[in-house]
């Protein structure tokens, strides 16, 4: 009941906040429109003689202007289509992990004052995301994993953002992989600092639909790297070359990652990273990692490091290159406790045609030596409680996702259209409306001779995508 209690007043608070601020908003669009029409009423006297009300809606609307508040998001979608499927998954790729059929991958809400990062004056902001879609589930702080990874025992899970909603419709569901304070510091060149929960500062690829070029992602995004953490993140630029990034993490047992705010809070983990930008901005450097213990169950080591590099061989052409590192010390995996190791490599190339039209390629090669990391498929293995059954399936069905060491290679093909400049539509809201076509290979190759077909009894497939991305 104490958890039910609290998973309500945590949904109330979060749309007593959203529909306020967004009243905010819609008062200073109000505002804009009596401006734009004389401010004349139907007596044909100045609105402004209305009162002390409007002087009050005047006030509220400057003050919504000067805060520094704002209210934004977007909504994404999509389809995709593959022949080899017939059971309604991709194998063990996510986000776009549905075959077949359509899904509204992110309905994004976030409320944020961003800080001054400059200047010899402390500021303060926040930020608050709200995501409803069927990305959620790949969101969520599930660092508390539903069966402990050192003696495979039920777990007690967190209550952050899990469970909230949805478990009946198979794919949808809540995330908050965002809620933290933030403050600028002015020791120095400046530090920056947030405290609560927030997106790893780790990797290239992010959960953000806008801020990734394809549809669908890497195997080293979704399964070598932390979506979110708990805890605080510092960043201080040394110079305008170079910037150093430290945090500690809490919440997980799952050595840091995506962890919450009530479960594993002793076992305290940290974040390290290091970037150089050239004085032209087109080319950068970053090196980045996490370090804990597993769980307050277990001190073995649970690591990972990043190489991201970027260029920019001319204004239109970029170029990136990460690799990822992965450890995990004395795991549980079929009966027998053993480390694990995951490591990658994968590149993307974008080509900006003309302004509101891009072509890209991304090619992969991910291994899960031990069978640790990469499961087919992938929402069925995220969905699972700790009795063992997978809402992704239904209701009381048990997982039937598998694992096993092996290699992953993948080669995705797209385009980003602004399909709103070239049409020439005037509407402000579909100026950054995009369309992204993607055509994307995966192929698996079992280790030491095993026989491997994660796709569905194939060992490769084809899948095609389109999906559209609105920003508001």
């Amino acid at each position: 009941m104490l958890r039910i209690t609290r998973i309500r007043s945590r949904t109330v608070f979060a749309s007593v906040v959203g529909i306020l601020a967004i009243a905010v908003n819609a008062t200073n669009a109000n505002a804009d429109t009596y401006s734009s029409n004389g401010n004349t009423g139907s007596n044909g006297n100045s609105a402004k003689g209305n009162g002390a009300g409007t002087t009050a809606l005047d006030t509220a609307v400057e003050w919504y202007k000067d805060s520094g508040i704002r209210l934004g998001g977007w909504i994404n979608g999509g389809a995709t289509f593959n022949p080899s499927q017939s059971n309604g998954f991709n194998g063990p790729v996510t986000f776009t992990d549905q075959s077949n059929r359509a899904q509204l991958n992110q309905f994004y809400v976030y409320l944020q004052r961003a800080v001054v990062a400059e200047g010899s004056s402390w500021d303060f902001g926040f930020r608050a995301d709200f995501m409803f879609g069927s990305d959620a589930i790949f969101t969520q702080a599930y660092g508390v994993p539903a069966f402990d990874v050192t003696t495979g025992q039920p777990l007690s899970r967190s209550n952050w953002d899990l469970d909230l909603c949805c478990a009946s419709t198979k794919y949808y569901g809540v995330a908050f992989p965002q809620a933290f304070a933030e403050a600028y510091v002015p020791v120095g060149n400046g530090l920056n600092v947030k405290v609560g929960h927030f997106y790893t500062p780790i990797g290239y690829e992010s959960v953000p639909a806008p801020d990734n070029f394809f549809y669908s992602h890497a195997y080293t995004m979704q399964y070598g790297e932390p979506f979110t953490h708990t805890g605080g993140l510092g960043n201080y630029n040394i110079n305008k070359n170079w910037m150093l990034m430290g945090g500690v993490t809490t919440g997980s047992a799952t050595g840091g990652w995506d962890g919450g705010f009530d479960k594993q809070l002793g076992n305290w983990g940290g974040l390290a990273g290091i970037t150089w930008t050239s004085d032209d901005m087109g080319s950068s450097a970053n090196l980045s990692g996490s370090y804990s213990a597993t769980s307050t169950r277990s001190s073995e080591p649970w690591m990972l490091y990043s190489l991201v590099l970027k260029h920019k061989f001319t204004p239109k052409t970029h170029f990136v290159f990460q690799h990822d590192h992965g450890f995990a010390g004395g795991v549980l995996l079929n009966g027998v406790i053993q480390d694990a190791e995951w490591y990658g490599i994968n590149t993307h190339f974008y080509y900006d045609l003309m302004p509101e039209l891009s072509v890209g390629v991304r090619a992969e090669w991910f291994r899960d030596r031990d069978g640790f990391r990469v499961f087919s498929p992938g929402r069925v293995a995220a969905a699972t409680n700790n009795r063992g059954f997978s809402y992704a399936l239904g209701s009381n069905q048990l997982n039937n996702s598998f694992a096993a060491p092996a290699d992953y290679y993948g080669v995705t093909v797209g385009m980003n259209w602004k399909a709103a400049k070239t049409l020439k539509l005037d509407w402000k809201a579909m100026q950054q409306f995009n369309v992204r076509p993607n055509v994307r290979y995966d192929a698996a190759d079992g280790l030491h001779g095993l026989d491997y077909r994660p796709f569905a009894g194939h060992r490769d497939q084809v899948v095609l995508s389109l999906d559209f991305m609105v920003p508001f």
